[in-house]
């Protein structure tokens, strides 16, 4: 099983990278670490995230200690990352 993230994902990652860069310095060596703990899990167990209403296959899997969950769709080997969100700012409709 590898990761991919989609396109749809990077002004995500861009704000995630940012948030923690710039605005919460601190958090960032936490938020790192999480965030490679999530990737590493859900390459062991794809099916980990709970579904997402309304956007057909999607999964969300929260980034521990932080406002960032992944939202993703498991296809054939590979996990298509939609979106990094922000669950302070998401609304379902951003989903995809």
């Amino acid at each position: 099983m590898k990761i991919r993230f989609l396109a749809t994902a990077a002004p995500d990652l861009l704000w995630f990278k940012t948030y923690y860069m710039r605005r919460f310095p601190e958090g960032r060596r936490n938020a790192d670490t999480q965030f490679l703990k999530v990737k590493a899990l859900l390459v062991a167990n794809p099916f980990l995230g709970h579904p997402v209403e309304n956007v057909d296959g999607a999964r969300a899997y929260p980034v521990s200690r932080t406002p960032f969950s992944f939202i993703y769709r498991v296809k054939g080997d590979t996990i298509e990352v939609l979106r990094v969100l922000d669950g302070r700012s998401a609304d379902s409709s951003e989903y995809t």
